[in-house]
């Protein structure tokens, strides 16, 4: 099997094929005009929506297409070659055809040790596909991933950014065969099941899907500190006695009424004792040969 890690000219990530410049229908160009309107009006600078814009791409799209790019550029009024920056910058966009279901499987660190490793070789076999690359039926992405941010369940993988803790070789390889068959699949915390790449989009779009609080947030891992500090009575500092405490020590505000605490970009202690703001630049010789304007010798 050929595999690759994200090579540019085998996954098309930079590259936008060019039916996905084709224009959008009427009704979808409307639908899209009128979701983005309420993303970017929750911004005093609508060039800051383009993040949730591009996730709303994606859920009509299912990647970020050439007239998705078009798109937020027209809207955010940024030149494509900005839009296309940040589409290319986060692993989160696509900028090829994606699978219904992202299957990340974690060999970072922690994972790798205790069998990561494993499960990424048997899985990328069993579905005879490498990193970023997807089933011929376009149900799954497998995505070879640095760290799920779940330690205390590694191994971990994760479908479309669902957990799934304390994984195998067999329970994967049974978790992408059920996603591949349309069945349900429940995640270990989260909602009861996980949804498909272009809803979990539009959620990340900033449109809720009602799931937020289904199912458990937290795994006994995680909660395990907290459970032995409940048994022995422990308790954390009071934050209001350590902030009185704080202020104390605190000079006072000074006469520009600049908080206590706080400097001007002038009195910052940030400069070495020696080299204060507005000294001259610091130079590499002494004696009369020193260059102190920046400037060598023609």
């Amino acid at each position: 099997m050929a595999e690759h890690y994200g090579i540019q000219t085998a996954a098309g990530h930079l590259t936008v094929a060019p039916e996905s410049k084709e224009p959008y229908a009427a009704d979808v160009l409307a639908a899209l005009h009128e979701d983005a309107a309420l993303v970017v009006a929750k911004y005093p600078q609508k060039r800051s929506a383009l993040l949730p814009l591009l996730h709303l791409v994606q859920s009509v799209d299912g990647y970020v297409t050439g007239r998705g790019i078009d798109f937020c550029a027209e809207v955010l009024e940024l030149s494509t070659a900005e839009v296309s920056g940040v589409a290319t910058f986060y692993t989160q966009y696509k900028r090829h055809p994606n699978g219904e279901y992202t299957v990340g499987i974690c060999t970072n660190t922690l994972c790798a040790i205790m069998g990561g490793d494993q499960i990424w070789d048997e899985v990328s076999e069993h579905l005879g596909i490498g990193h970023d690359e997807t089933t011929p039926d376009g149900k799954v992405t497998l995505e070879r991933v640095e760290c799920n941010a779940a330690c205390d369940f590694a191994p971990v993988v994760m479908a479309n950014w669902e957990f799934f803790d304390n994984q195998t070789p067999e329970s994967t390889k049974t978790l992408v065969d059920d996603l591949r068959a349309g069945k349900d699949v429940k995640p270990s915390r989260g909602p009861n099941k996980v949804c498909t790449f272009k809803q979990v989009s539009r959620v990340l779009a900033g449109f809720h899907d009602g799931l937020a609080d289904e199912g458990v947030g937290a795994g006994p891992a995680s909660l395990e500190g907290l459970k032995i500090a409940n048994d022995r009575g422990w308790t954390a500092p009071d934050g209001k006695a350590g902030e009185s405490a704080k202020a104390e020590q605190q000079p006072a505000a000074t006469s520009d009424k600049t908080a206590a605490g706080r400097h001007t970009s002038t009195d910052s202690a940030a400069n070495a004792p020696d080299e204060q703001a507005g000294d001259k630049p610091a130079t590499l010789f002494d004696g009369d040969d020193a260059k102190t304007d920046g400037k060598a010798d023609s």
